[in-house]
């Protein structure tokens, strides 16, 4: 459920929009991806921290309300269309390809839908070790194509009905948890 959901948030995502600039700009690959999956374990890793630690808080009952009416957020955030920023993309370039990939994609994915889902799976799910790989892995879907091709594949995809199912996804999972159904 977490690779999912991540992958289909993720595209249009203003990480993989920076993706795409690191992509066009340096033209190496495998350090641009080594980037990204440095800085996705790094930051999922926290969020999932992060919803772990609150599961330890929150009466079930409370975390339950959070938890789906996060999700419902997410759902209705998914549905608009995120823009990269200049500075998201203006980290320094004396920390080489690997360096400025990892401070921009970590800077860029704090606060952002897919961390904020990885937070939020974390607190719902068992084991949010799980949750980590499985966003990781979605973030790495997303992403990795948008290195290797491009501009053009994101030019080619349909994003409403990529948005929309994401969207979709969230809200099913929001409701779930809000009628405390144990399904996902």
């Amino acid at each position: 459920m977490s690779t999912g959901v991540v992958a289909l948030a993720e595209i249009g995502d203003k990480t993989q929009l920076l993706a795409f600039v690191l992509a066009a700009r340096f033209k190496r690959p495998l350090p641009i991806v080594l980037g990204i999956l440095a800085a996705t374990i790094v930051n999922h890793s926290m969020a999932g921290a992060l919803g772990a630690w609150i599961t330890s808080v929150l009466r079930p009952e409370v975390l339950r309300w959070v938890v789906g009416l996060g999700f419902l957020g997410m759902a209705v955030w998914t549905l608009i269309p995120d823009k990269i920023d200049e500075e998201d993309t203006q980290v320094k370039g004396h920390w080489g390809v690997f360096g400025t990939t990892l401070i921009a994609f970590f800077l860029a994915e704090m606060g952002d839908k897919t961390q904020i889902a990885t937070v939020a799976m974390a607190a719902h799910y068992p084991d949010p070790v799980l949750v980590v790989v499985g966003t990781t892995l979605g973030m790495l879907i997303a992403d990795v194509p948008a290195v290797f091709v491009g501009d053009r594949f994101a030019k080619k995809i349909p994003m409403r009905l990529v948005h929309g199912i994401a969207a979709a996804m969230f809200a099913v999972m929001g409701v779930v948890a809000l009628l405390n159904l144990d399904g996902f």
